[in-house]
């Protein structure tokens, strides 16, 4: 059974899944590129967390950054290692968009990187019915980033 908690960056498990996040996604970027948020990122008021655990083990994590009044951004979302190609990601998408319902989110947008790395994560978004977009909130056209976006229906 999937449970979710908000905002436990102090957890152990978290906070190593979290930086394991930052590390590699930083050596995936070129200088410049990388959008990644460290832990302090991640904690200021315009953002919140949750971390998924499945049967008392972390699953995963993601945070959804309020960029306007019913448009949000989402970071960090990341799969813990054992639980990677399994379907889960999707399964994290999903609690993060019925949480963004709940904070009256319409439209939910994404940036991810444009190289083999992050191949997966594009995939997993266009699944779940992110299209290409333009750069938005401060983001500026970079070959090394992909813009994604989704409407959400609230109802």
């Amino acid at each position: 059974m999937l449970k979710s908690i908000e905002g436990n960056f102090d957890h152990p498990e978290v906070n190593e899944l979290l930086i394991k996040h930052f590390v590699e996604l930083r050596a995936a970027s070129p200088e410049g590129s990388a959008h990644v948020l460290d832990i302090p990122g991640l904690q200021v008021p315009s953002i919140k967390f949750w971390s998924l655990w499945d049967n008392g083990q972390l699953m995963g994590c993601g945070a959804l950054k309020f960029l306007e009044k019913n448009h949000g951004e989402f970071k960090s979302i990341r799969i813990h290692d054992n639980f990677r190609k399994k379907g889960n990601g999707i399964n994290v998408i999903n609690h993060l968009i019925s949480e963004a319902k709940k904070l009256d989110i319409l439209k939910l947008s994404i940036e991810t990187g444009a190289g083999e790395f992050f191949k997966p994560a594009r995939k997993l978004f266009k699944k779940c019915g992110f299209e290409p977009c333009e750069p938005f909130a401060h983001y500026k056209q970079d070959i090394n980033s992909v813009y994604l976006s989704k409407l959400i229906n609230n109802s």
